[in-house]
């Protein structure tokens, strides 16, 4: 029977936020990164590779209407893929899911270039970085953008407005610090690629790696404990109600 204390990882800011800021500076390294290496393709940033293929198909470029079409669809799969693996892998669904990350960071360096219309070496970081997207969620439930900040910019400017007129939502808080940490990883990627080119995808790699075998231990060794398990549903953006998904062995 399923455990309903087995909802949520992390379910504490106290953990849920160094693990928000730590991906965001991931991500922002990967899409740094993949920008510089892939002709100005951004990696996570959907809101740009829109506004590129909207200008494609009114400039009757076909490539770029596929290359950016394609890159979108396949981020939007991400994320997809993300929620059904957290909602199977239950309270240990963060770890599972940076390793995937980390290899989808590696594997871009193994896939063959593919052509203009088709950058199937950008298409293990874009995956990675969909998945990305299912890995956290707040304290209601809804994702973290740790991947983009057109969000966390808004919702930052609107939590001023509201400490004017009375208090901001909790989540305010976490906004200035995760553009900041989105900003920083970009900054040490442009750096990374201009040091090491394409082998730069195995420092967000490794670091996905990292924070994998930490949240492992975290959940093996705060299993029962608010920093792990809390109440929200383990995959992000689901009804409140939403019971959970993943069976757990009951106490013995």
């Amino acid at each position: 029977m399923a455990d309903e204390s087995n909802k949520a990882f992390p379910a504490s800011p106290v953990t849920r936020v160094p693990f928000a800021l730590m991906l965001a500076g991931t991500a922002g390294a990967a899409d740094s990164i993949g920008f510089l290496e892939f002709s100005q393709l951004f990696m996570s940033f959907m809101s740009g590779n829109t506004t590129r293929f909207g200008a494609a198909v009114a400039g009757f470029d076909w490539d770029g209407t596929t290359r950016f079409a394609s890159v979108i669809a396949l981020f939007c799969f991400g994320a997809f893929l993300g929620t059904l693996i957290a909602a199977w892998a239950g309270r240990f669904r963060l770890s599972v899911l940076l390793i995937i990350q980390a290899v989808l960071f590696a594997l871009g360096l193994l896939v063959p270039f593919g052509s203009t219309a088709f950058p199937l070496h950008a298409y293990p970081i874009v995956l990675a970085l969909g998945i990305q997207n299912a890995t956290l969620q707040d304290e209601a439930g809804r994702s973290l953008a740790i991947t983009y900040v057109t969000g966390t910019v808004v919702r930052f400017g609107a939590g001023v407005a509201n400490l004017i007129l009375h208090k901001p939502a909790p989540s305010f808080w976490l906004q200035a610090p995760l553009w900041g940490a989105l900003s920083t990883g970009a900054v040490v990627g442009g750096f990374l690629h201009g040091w090491f080119g394409e082998r730069a995808f195995l420092f967000p790699a490794g670091f996905a790696a990292l924070l994998a075998v930490v949240s492992l231990v975290l959940t093996l060794l705060l299993k029962d404990t608010p920093y792990v398990s809390g109440l929200a549903a383990p995959q992000p953006d689901a009804h409140p109600e939403a019971k959970p998904t993943a069976t757990v062995p009951a106490a013995v």
